[in-house]
């Protein structure tokens, strides 16, 4: 079941602002009940500032009343929030940690040689480089040409086998 758009910060205006149970809005929310008492309680996120879901279009006032009136029925979060709320999706730039920064020459070293297919966008892509970057690697002007040696991204951490394949299967498509 999709959650509502910051549910720490719903759960906290259901509870200042309606009359649902505990149980009601931990299942709406996506928090366990023992985190909506103690949210109630304000032993938890005291400085959070409540997030009304009938503006945001994530809930009606009808809606709340229903679930008000009755215990035991469930809140529906509206279908048009279920799509405008989307999971973060991998794309453009990643962020590579210090220690992994000097193994992104290697990777594109390697992606070079084993899939000269590739172009330099679908390598920025995968690898969150820069175009300069795999230039000077491909026309053997990088800084530090004479120390890269070629080596899979995958094994070194840098992109998934997953996402290797979504990039090789676009070419091939």
């Amino acid at each position: 079941m999709a959650t509502p758009l910051m549910p720490k910060a719903t759960a906290i205006w259901l509870l200042d602002n309606t009359a649902l149970t505990f149980a009601q809005i931990s299942a709406f929310c996506g928090l366990h009940t023992l985190e909506i008492k103690a949210l109630a309680d304000g032993e938890v996120a005291s400085g959070l500032v409540g997030f009304d879901p009938v503006l945001n279009g994530q809930l009606t006032q009808a809606e709340i009343d229903r679930c008000s009136a009755d215990p035991e029925a469930k809140l529906q979060l509206l279908e048009n929030a279920k799509e405008s709320i989307k999971t973060k999706t991998k794309s453009g730039k990643k962020y590579t940690p210090l220690a992994r920064r000097g193994d992104r020459p290697d990777a594109i070293l390697w992606l070079i040689k084993n899939y000269p297919q590739l172009t330099d966008t679908h390598i920025c892509m995968l690898l969150g480089t820069t175009r300069g970057t795999i230039t000077t690697i491909r026309d053997k002007t990088h800084w530090n040409i004479q120390n890269i040696k070629p080596h899979d991204p995958v094994i070194l951490g840098i992109c998934s086998q997953k996402d290797l394949d979504d990039i090789l299967s676009q070419i091939k498509a």
